[in-house]
């Protein structure tokens, strides 16, 4: 099977979470833009998940087409990353709403770091599907950030209990860590198009 199916059902539900996390913005009842202040957390936690989907869509889209084949294996994994991003519109609101404590936001942790596990277990059954001769193999190659992220989240998570304010630094680096999307995949993927 293609990769066609597996990609539109992914970036629907990659759709909707942005869509959840966005209903969560309550309008303030004020025509004031002091009423805004209140929002401000709420507003950070969302910009901060936004930024989260956004990057697993981009590398979620360019890992995909480095696959020439998806098997029910892919499809499970696939669905293992879709449920831990899934998580994030509810983690985001609880963290907003109560300011950035220390339980919500190392729960926050706890399903960014379940997503990124879950990423790297997708993209290890794609590389396994496709063989000792795999393209997406080379093109991440030793995946440096991929170590990293889930090493930061797990800082961040113990952080939260100690000074909670790193743990917020620590979830800002993981987005500018990946902010570009994985420039190996997509030189790899121009070149074998070129």
């Amino acid at each position: 099977m293609g990769t066609t199916r597996l990609e539109a059902f992914s970036d629907g539900v990659i759709a909707i979470i942005i869509t959840i996390m966005v209903l969560e913005l309550k309008v303030p009842h004020s025509p004031t833009l002091g009423a805004l202040q209140a929002l401000v957390p709420v507003f950070g936690s969302y910009v901060l998940s936004f930024i989260y989907v956004g990057i697993y869509w981009n590398n979620h889209h360019h890992m995909l087409h480095a696959c020439s084949r998806v098997t029910g294996g892919i499809l499970w994994a696939n669905l293992h990353l879709l449920f831990w991003l899934s998580l994030l519109p509810f983690v985001t609101g609880w963290m907003g709403e109560n300011h950035f404590e220390a339980a919500p936001s190392a729960l926050y942790g706890c399903v960014l770091l379940a997503a990124a596990i879950a990423y790297s277990i997708l993209q290890r059954t794609i590389i396994k599907v496709q063989g000792p001769q795999s393209s997406l193999k080379a093109m991440v190659g030793n995946d440096w950030k991929g170590k990293l992220s889930p090493l930061l989240y797990l800082l961040a998570i113990v952080s939260t209990f100690f000074w909670v304010w790193v743990a917020q630094v620590l979830y800002v680096l993981g987005t500018i860590l990946w902010l570009v999307p994985d420039r190996r995949i997509e030189r790899s993927l121009s070149h074998d198009g070129a």
